[in-house]
């Protein structure tokens, strides 16, 4: 499996501020020839570029360098992209910017779906992609800064509300014993409340969290997510006392 670039230039570039504090993008593209160039313009811009041309490597270089932001192709050899995508979704909320030539929108939605913050269509304008970038990892930095912070998850693997529970080692949600199935932004979106339990979360700070910056996302998917999610673990989803909506705010998890 590639790691890197052709030479020595894939992992630091002349124009980073400092190889160990400059922000790191996995790019994973199997075209040699874009992923040279995206590479070099990530480098110029001061971003640490770490890059491989298949699914599995993405995955293993993922969880061990733990990057920034991921550039992602879907066409892949091996493993595709969504399959990636899907993966680490459920590890981490690592800004994810999905690269295509597929333009169909069902592929769009896919992508969305299984975790992506973001959708570039090839050809694109390389100074909008650049643009898109320093958005999404403004936003991360931003949503580090401003929510209340919470407890790692190797602290609380389990979270237990009563016959609700939480396993977030396993990524499942349980209703009296029964597994629930749950679409990837809806499992995210519950973890996100449930971890400030009590706490009011605006629906910035839930976009940020579970979706990250997108312009095909809005504040009526937050509403949207939420609905669906009431309908799998409120006893009456038309008056929950789990989820509870703050008019003009947010929503606050009661357990």
């Amino acid at each position: 499996m590639n790691t890197s670039l052709a030479g020595q230039s894939t992992e630091k570039s002349a124009a980073a501020p400092s190889y160990s504090t400059a922000l790191k993008v996995l790019l994973v593209e199997d075209d040699l020839a874009l992923r040279e160039t995206l590479a070099y313009t990530l480098q110029k811009e001061g971003y640490r570029v770490l890059a491989t041309l298949d699914g599995a490597a993405a995955i293993e270089l993922a969880r061990r360098e733990r990057p920034d932001l991921i550039l992602l192709d879907i066409m892949l050899p091996g493993i595709d992209g969504f399959e990636v995508c899907r993966v680490l979704r459920r590890e981490t909320n690592t800004p994810i910017v999905m690269l295509t030539a597929r333009t169909d929108e069902v592929d769009r939605v896919v992508g969305l779906e299984v975790g992506a913050d973001d959708y570039v269509t090839k050809p694109f304008s390389m100074r909008e992609l650049l643009a898109r970038i320093k958005a999404h990892l403004r936003r991360a930095r931003l949503t580090r800064e401003t929510l209340p912070p919470t407890a790692p998850p190797s602290a609380q693997p389990l979270l237990q509300f009563d016959d609700l529970l939480i396993d977030r080692n396993r990524c499942e949600v349980q209703l009296k014993g029964n597994l629930l199935a749950l679409k990837p932004k809806e499992y995210e979106l519950l973890v996100s409340l449930a971890e400030h339990q009590g706490r009011v979360l605006s629906r910035d700070q839930l976009m940020q969290i579970v979706w990250g910056w997108g312009y095909s996302v809005d504040s009526r998917t937050v509403d949207v997510h939420i609905r669906w999610l009431r309908c799998k673990i409120e006893p009456d989803p038309d008056n929950p006392t789990r989820i509870v909506t703050v008019r003009g705010i947010g929503y606050r998890f009661e357990g």
